[in-house]
C-alpha cells in the first residue's frame, strides 16, 4: 500500500478572499450558462411574472440601483426556488429629458430654435447615439452583483415595437374619452423648455432664498389714496398681474404709516407683516394709525392701478379689480394675493371663475418664451430670464413708490429633476389623461395590491391617488415617442392612430419603418372634409413616464404579438423600486392599467428607501461623498454588499446612510464565521477518515442525523426546519426585513453555539466520542450546512454556490445538482421539528452568556474550573429545561456543579421586585396610573413570592393578574464568594461561585499548557489531522535565562491560571511545581490536544522537528517541540542493530493512518518486505506507535 493521506473533501484555505472566489464562481456560471440553464429547466412550471422598471443607461448605476436590483434578484430567485418559471427581462428607458439634456449640454443648444435649425433628424440621431452609452458598465455591474436578468432579450423604449404598443395604449385611452387637450398651469422647466407632470415636480424640492416683497396697488376712488398691499415671492410675475384677491369674510385694516404717511390696506390679522412685533415693541411712538376696518366682501369689485401698464388694455375685460376667494390664507403674507393667471394654478382658477380668462387660454397674459425669457410685450425686460429680472423689477417698483417692504425668504421650492434649475408654473397647452374621472377606480385597484411596507400603500400612495390631478402626458420635445394625433389646422378634425398598419392605411404610405419624429412628422392623412388641407401630426411627444407606465404591454409588443401569453400573466406577480417611484412608475403603471383594463398592474410590491451618503446627504459625484460601488465590490465582495443593503432599514422604506465599514462587518461577523464553520466541517470529516480509514469515510445520512440521541444534533436540525418554515412564510409575504435577520441569527446559532458546543464530538476528541457519534454529528452539521447554502442562495448567490458545490461533492450523483441555483427550496420536515429542544437550548443560552460575563468581570480565565453555578428563575419547568442540558453549561463555563432554584425557594440569594406592565395598566388606570406605579414598585419580596405561586394578588382591593406585573430579580447573596448577573429584563439570575480550589487551579494550568501547544501548531501551519507528537521540557529559571540569551527571543507571557502575568515571579520551586502538575495531568493534555504529549527525553534522535518554541505558563518557561509522529522499534526486538535500523527506516516511510489500517486488518500485525524477504512485525513486540487512536 502506498503511503499517503486520504481526504474526503478538498479543504478550502484558511485565508480566503470572498471577492476572488465570487469572480471564480461567475466564470463557472458563464461556463455552464447557469442563468439560461435555470430557465430551461423551469420551462413548463407555473409562470411567475416580474416587471423590471427601465433605468436610463445615460448614467452609471449607483447604490440605489444596486439596492433595488438586489431586492428584485432575491425575490425572483426565491420564486424560481419554489417551483416557478421566472422570466427576468431587462429594460432600458431611452427617451426623454435625461437624453436630450445631455445632448443640449454637448452641442451647446440653448433653445428650441437651435434644434429646429440643426434639424430634428440630426438631433435625434445624436440622442440615439448616447442612449446606451453606459450599457456595458450596467451589464458588468449588475452581473458582478450576482443578479440574474436577461440582457440578451432586453426591451428598449426606442424600439419600433415598443413605440407601436405605446400608440395602441394611447388610442385605447383616447377612445374611452379619457384624453383631452387643455390649457393648465403646469410645472415647467425653462432649462429643458418643456412642461413636467406634477409627480415629476414633486421629486426634487430644495431650500432656496427668494425675494419676498410687499407691493402697493393704489385703490381707485379712495378718498385717502390707499394702496392695497400684496405680498409675493415672484416679482417677475408682477408685469402679468390681472387681479388681486382677498378673503371675503375677514377683516382688513386701513392704516396710515407713521413714517411715510402712506395709507395702506392689509389683512388685520397680518399687520405683523408690515409692522413686526419686535419693531412695534422698540418704537417710541406708534408705527401706524388705524383709520378704519372693512371686510373682504366690501373690497370685492373695487378697481386698482396695476404695478405695470404693459397690459392696461385688459381693463376693458374687467381686469385690475379685487376678487374674493376663501383660498387666501392668514399664516403668511398680507392677506391680499396678486393674481397672474398664467403663472399660478389658483390664480388661473379664480380668474377663470371671474370671467377674466378662459379655459382655452383666451385672456391669459404670458409674456415669456419657451426658455423663460421675457418677450417684447414687456419691453423693459425683453430677452431677460425671469429670475434675472427680479432685481430690476424690484428697483423699478421702488422708483415708482410701489415697494412697501423688501425682504428675503428661505423656503422649499421645486427644481427640475434633470437640469437642477428652478421650475416655474405657467399656463401651457398640453394633452392630458383625465385621471380625476377614474380616481375612485384607482383607489379600488390600489386596495387589491399588496405592498411592503404596508404604510406606503395605505398612506403615501393612497393619498397621492386620492388627490390625483389630470396627468399632462405631452412634452414639447423631440426625442420621444410622438403623440399619434393627426389634426386639422383648426382642430376640428382629429384622428388618433393606434398602429403602424393603421397609419399606413390612413396615409397611403407603406415605407414607415420608424416612429420617431423625423420619420413621421411629414406623414399626412387626407381630410374627410372636402377641400380641406390634410391632417398633420401634432408636434408633441409622450412624457417618458407614459412609456414607462406602458412597459407591461409594450415590452411584449401587445396586442400585436404575445396576446394570449400576456393576458394569462397579467397583472405581474411582483415589482420593486424605490420610495421615489410612489409618485412615478408605480403611479403611471396604476393609471394606465386602470384606464385600459380596470385592474391593478401588479399584485405584490416591495418599496425600498433611499440610500444616502454616510454624512446623511444625497450621494454626489461632485462632492465624492461615497465610495465607488465597484471599489466596494472588489474590496469586500458583492455578497457582502447585498447582505449589508438588505439587512438594513432601507428595506422598510427608510433611509440608509451608507457606510463601507458596514459592508466590512458583514464579512467579519457573518461570512468569516460561516466559512470557518464550513471549513471546520470539512477538516473534521477528513480527520475522521484519516484517523480510522474507510470506516470513517464521510457519507451524508439524513436518517442518521435525525435519529441522533444527542440533544444538540436534534436542536440544530429542528432549528433549521423551523427556519425553513419561517423563511417560506415570510418570503411568501415578501418580508425581507424579517427573513434576513432570522437567517443571520440562525447562522450565528450554528457557528457560535452548535459547533462550539459540539467541537469535541466533531473532532472525535476524548474517550466518550465514538466513531458513530462523530459520524452522527458530522451528518447533522452537513445537513444543516447544505440547508443553509440553499436558504442563502437568493441572498448571497456566490457564497451559497461555493458552499453547495463543495458539500455536494459528497452527495450521490443522482442527488447532486450542477448549481445550488438549480435546487428547490428545502421542504419543512415536520418530524424533525422539536419545540421542546428549541426551547431548552434557548433557555441555556442566556445562562451561558451571563456566566461568561461574570468570568470576565472577575477576570477568571475559562481554563480554570469553578465550583458551582446557580441559576434562578420563576418557572420550575424552565429550570428543568436548563438542567436537562447541564453538560453544555459545564463545558462552556467550566463549572463543577449546576444548581437550579426557583425565586421563591431562594430567599438567601435573591430579592424580588416588581414593575408594572405599562401597556396594560396604563390603559386600565388612566390618569391615576402614576400612583399605582408606586404601589406596584413597593411590593415586598414575600408578596411577590406569593404572586409567583398564585399568579394573582390584590393591592388596595384591586386584583392584578400574571400579565400585569413584571417580576424582576436582584442578587442578595455574598459578593466575596459569589458574583451575579441577570438578563436585561431581569427574569433570570445567574450566580457563580468564583473561588477555585487547588485541584481546579491545576486544571487551569493544564489547559494553559495545551493552549500553548495549540497556538504553536497553528503558527506552524499544521492541520488537525497531521500526524505529530508533542514534547515538552520545563526549564528552570537559570536555563531559561541562558536559552533567552542564546535565542534573543522572549517567551510569550500569557496570563497565568489566576489571570495575572506571572513572568517576574518564577523560581526553581515554581518550575518544579509546574513539572509536577504536567506529569500529573499529562493524560489530560494529551486528550485536549489529541496528540501524544511526552517528555523531551522520549523524542527519537531522528524524529523530524516541525516546530519548536519557548512559551511561558504561570511565569515558568517551557520548551515545546512538535515532531512528525514516528513508529519506534522496540529495544531488543532484533538481534543486530543494522536490521533494527532498516526496520525503523521502513516503518518511517508509512503514513501513520496507513500503518494503523494495516495493523487493524492484520490483528495487530503488519507484513513488509526487507531485502526481498517477507517479514511479519507485531505491534508491541517489534515496534510501537505512541498513540494508536
Amino acid at each position: 500500500m502506498e503511503p499517503g493521506r486520504r481526504r474526503v473533501f478538498v479543504e478550502p484555505p484558511e485565508r480566503f478572499s470572498f471577492p476572488r472566489q465570487e469572480e471564480a464562481t461567475q466564470r463557472y456560471w458563464d461556463e455552464i450558462d447557469a442563468f439560461k440553464e435555470s430557465l430551461r429547466r423551469s420551462e413548463g412550471r407555473k409562470p411567475w411574472t416580474f416587471y423590471d422598471g427601465p433605468p436610463f443607461a445615460t448614467g452609471l448605476p449607483h447604490y440605489g440601483h444596486i439596492l433595488a436590483g438586489t431586492i428584485k434578484d432575491i425575490v425572483c430567485r426565491y420564486a424560481h426556488q419554489t417551483g416557478h418559471h421566472v422570466v427576468r427581462r431587462a429594460g432600458w428607458d431611452c427617451h426623454g429629458l435625461p437624453v436630450e439634456y445631455e445632448i443640449d449640454q454637448k452641442l451647446g443648444i440653448k433653445s428650441r430654435d437651435d434644434v429646429l435649425a440643426m434639424g430634428i433628424g440630426a438631433y435625434n440621431d445624436e440622442c440615439r447615439a448616447i442612449v446606451m452609452r453606459y450599457s456595458s458598465q450596467w451589464v458588468s455591474t449588475v452581473t458582478r452583483m450576482g443578479r440574474w436578468i436577461d440582457f440578451d432579450n432586453d426591451y428598449k423604449t426606442m424600439n419600433i415595437s415598443f413605440m407601436e404598443s405605446v400608440w395602441w395604449v394611447f388610442k385605447q385611452i383616447y377612445d374611452k374619452g379619457l384624453v383631452y387637450q387643455g390649457f393648465k398651469v403646469m410645472p415647467y422647466s425653462t432649462a429643458c423648455t418643456t412642461p413636467l407632470s406634477n409627480f415629476e415636480a414633486s421629486q426634487n424640492y430644495k431650500d432656496v432664498s427668494d425675494p419676498a416683497i410687499v407691493v402697493g396697488f393704489p385703490l381707485e376712488g379712495d378718498a385717502d389714496g390707499a394702496m392695497l398691499c400684496a405680498w409675493t415671492t415672484t416679482p417677475w410675475t408682477l408685469p402679468s398681474n390681472l387681479a388681486l384677491c382677498v378673503h371675503p369674510d375677514w377683516a382688513y385694516a386701513k392704516v396710515r404709516d407713521a413714517t411715510s404717511g402712506t395709507v395702506l390696506i392689509v389683512l388685520k390679522a397680518r399687520l405683523s407683516q408690515l409692522y413686526p412685533p419686535h419693531k412695534v415693541k422698540k418704537a417710541k411712538a406708534p408705527l401706524y394709525t388705524l383709520l378704519s376696518e372693512l371686510t373682504g366682501a366690501e373690497l370685492k369689485g373695487r378697481a386698482y392701478t396695476p404695478a405695470f401698464d404693459y397690459f392696461a388694455a385688459h381693463a376693458q375685460r374687467g381686469c385690475f379689480r379685487v376678487l374674493a376667494d376663501k383660498f387666501v390664507k392668514d399664516d403668511s403674507g398680507t392677506g391680499i394675493v396678486h393674481m397672474a393667471p398664467a403663472f399660478g394654478e389658483e390664480d388661473n382658477r379664480i380668474c377663470r371663475e371671474a370671467g377674466l380668462v378662459h379655459k382655452d387660454g383666451d385672456g391669459i397674459v404670458c409674456p415669456i418664451d419657451a426658455n423663460g425669457r421675457f418677450t417684447c410685450e414687456v419691453a423693459e425686460y425683453a430677452g431677460m430670464h425671469i429670475k434675472e429680472a427680479d432685481v430690476p423689477i424690484i428697483e423699478a417698483l421702488k422708483a415708482r413708490g410701489r415697494l412697501i417692504d423688501r425682504d428675503q425668504i428661505m423656503h422649499s421650492y421645486p427644481f427640475c429633476w434633470r437640469s437642477e434649475t428652478p421650475l416655474i408654473y405657467r399656463t401651457i397647452p398640453s394633452w392630458f389623461v383625465n385621471v380625476e374621472s377614474v380616481k375612485e377606480r384607482l383607489l379600488a385597484n390600489n386596495e387589491q395590491t399588496y405592498w411592503v411596507p404596508e404604510f406606503v400603500q395605505s398612506k403615501r400612495f393612497h393619498n397621492w391617488l386620492r388627490d390625483a390631478r389630470d396627468w399632462a402626458i405631452s412634452r414639447n420635445r423631440f426625442w420621444g415617442t410622438p403623440l399619434p394625433i393627426w389634426s386639422s389646422a383648426d382642430g376640428e378634425e382629429i384622428v388618433v392612430v393606434g398602429s403602424i398598419a393603421e397609419l399606413q392605411a390612413l396615409s397611403g404610405r407603406t415605407d414607415i419603418t420608424d416612429l420617431h419624429r423625423q420619420y413621421i412628422d411629414e406623414v399626412t392623412i387626407p381630410s374627410k372634409r372636402p377641400g380641406c388641407a390634410p391632417l398633420r401630426r401634432v408636434e408633441e411627444v409622450f412624457d417618458c413616464w407614459f412609456e414607462s407606465g406602458a412597459m407591461p404591454y409594450a415590452q411584449v409588443h401587445y396586442p400585436f404579438e404575445n396576446k394570449a401569453a400576456f393576458e394569462a400573466a397579467f397583472p405581474a406577480d411582483f415589482i420593486a423600486e424605490g420610495l421615489d417611484q410612489t409618485r412615478g412608475w408605480f403611479y403611471t403603471l396604476m393609471v394606465l392599467s386602470t384606464c385600459l383594463f380596470d385592474k391593478p398592474p401588479f399584485k405584490n410590491l416591495i418599496v425600498n428607501g433611499l440610500v444616502l451618503a454616510e454624512d446623511g446627504h444625497k450621494m454626489s459625484k461632485r462632492l465624492k461623498n461615497y465610495p465607488d460601488p465597484l471599489d466596494v465590490i472588489n474590496a469586500h465582495g458583492a455578497d457582502a454588499l447585498r447582505l449589508y443593503l438588505i439587512n438594513s432599514p432601507v428595506v422598510c422604506a427608510e433611509t440608509l446612510k451608507f457606510k463601507e465599514a458596514g459592508v466590512m462587518r458583514i464579512t467579519r461577523d457573518v461570512f468569516l464565521p460561516l466559512y470557518n464553520s464550513f471549513r471546520f466541517f470539512m477538516q473534521s470529516a477528513n480527520r475522521l477518515h484519516a484517523d480510522v480509514g474507510e470506516e470513517g469515510r464521510f457519507a451524508p445520512d439524513l436518517q442518521l442525523a435525525l435519529t441522533s440521541p444527542n440533544a444538540m444534533d436534534r436542536w440544530i436540525i429542528a432549528a433549521a426546519h423551523s427556519l425553513i418554515a419561517f423563511v417560506r412564510a415570510e418570503m411568501e409575504a415578501y418580508r425581507l426585513f424579517t427573513t434576513v435577520p432570522r437567517i443571520l441569527a440562525f447562522v450565528e446559532q450554528l457557528t457560535n453555539w452548535y459547533i462550539k458546543l459540539n467541537r469535541p464530538r466533531l473532532q472525535r476528541k476524548g474517550d466518550d466520542t465514538s466513531v458513530d457519534d462523530c459520524r452522527r454529528a458530522l451528518c447533522a452539521l452537513f445537513e444543516v450546512l447544505l440547508l443553509v447554502s440553499k436558504l442563502l442562495a437568493p441572498l448571497t448567490p456566490f457564497l451559497a454556490e461555493f458552499m453547495y458545490r463543495q458539500l455536494a461533492s459528497a452527495l450521490p450523483e443522482a442527488e447532486r445538482e450542477a448549481s445550488v441555483h438549480f435546487c428547490m427550496l428545502p421542504e419543512v420536515l415536520e418530524s424533525a421539528r422539536d419545540a421542546q429542544i428549541e426551547s431548552a437550548v434557548a433557555a441555556i443560552q442566556p445562562v451561558i452568556e451571563l456566566g461568561r460575563q461574570i468570568r470576565k468581570r472577575r477576570k477568571q480565565p475559562l481554563k480554570v474550573p469553578l465550583p458551582e453555578l446557580i441559576v434562578l428563575h420563576r418557572d420550575g419547568a424552565h429550570l428543568e429545561s436548563i438542567k436537562s442540558l447541564e453538560r453544555y453549561v459545564f463545558a462552556e463555563l467550566n463549572v463543577r456543579a449546576l444548581t437550579v432554584r426557583r425565586f421563591v425557594d431562594a430567599p438567601d440569594i435573591v430579592l424580588l421586585k416588581a414593575q408594572p406592565n405599562h401597556l396594560l395598566l396604563g390603559k386600565r388606570f388612566g390618569s391615576t396610573y402614576g400612583a399605582w406605579q408606586a404601589k406596584v414598585r413597593a411590593l415586598s419580596h414575600e408578596q411577590l413570592c406569593d404572586f409567583l405561586e398564585s399568579k394573582a394578588l390584590h393591592i388596595d382591593g384591586e386584583p392584578f393578574g400574571a400579565e400585569e406585573l413584571i417580576v424582576q430579580c436582584d442578587f442578595a447573596g455574598s459578593s466575596e464568594v459569589f458574583e451575579a448577573a441577570s438578563s436585561d429584563n431581569k427574569d433570570v439570575l445567574v450566580v457563580l461561585n468564583c473561588v477555585p480550589d487547588q485541584e481546579m487551579l491545576e486544571e487551569g494550568t493544564t489547559r494553559n499548557v495545551s493552549n500553548r501547544v495549540q497556538k504553536l501548531r497553528k503558527e506552524a501551519g499544521l492541520e488537525v489531522q497531521d500526524a505529530i507528537e508533542v514534547f515538552y521540557k520545563v526549564l528552570p529559571p537559570i536555563e531559561a535565562q541562558q536559552r533567552l540569551l542564546e535565542t534573543g527571543v522572549l517567551p510569550a507571557a500569557d496570563a497565568g491560571a489566576n489571570g495575572d502575568d506571572a513572568r517576574d515571579a518564577a523560581t526553581d520551586e515554581d518550575a518544579r511545581a509546574l513539572e509536577a502538575v504536567i506529569v500529573k495531568m499529562s493524560g489530560m493534555v494529551t486528550k485536549l490536544i489529541g496528540k501524544p504529549f511526552l517528555p523531551a527525553a522520549a523524542r527519537l534522535p531522528d524524529a523530524v522537528v516541525l516546530a519548536s518554541a519557548l512559551r511561558e505558563v504561570d511565569g515558568v518557561t517551557i520548551e515545546i517541540v512538535i515532531a512528525r509522529e514516528l513508529p519506534a522499534v522496540c529495544a531488543g526486538a532484533f538481534s543486530d542493530a543494522p536490521t533494527a535500523a532498516l526496520v525503523q527506516q521502513l516503518l518511517a516511510a508509512f503514513e501513520p493512518v496507513v500503518l494503523r489500517e494495516q495493523l487493524a486488518a492484520g490483528g495487530g500485525k503488519v507484513h513488509v518486505r526487507l531485502d526481498g524477504a517477507a517479514l511479519e512485525l507485531e505491534h508491541g513486540t517489534h515496534f510501537t506507535i505512541h498513540v494508536l487512536g
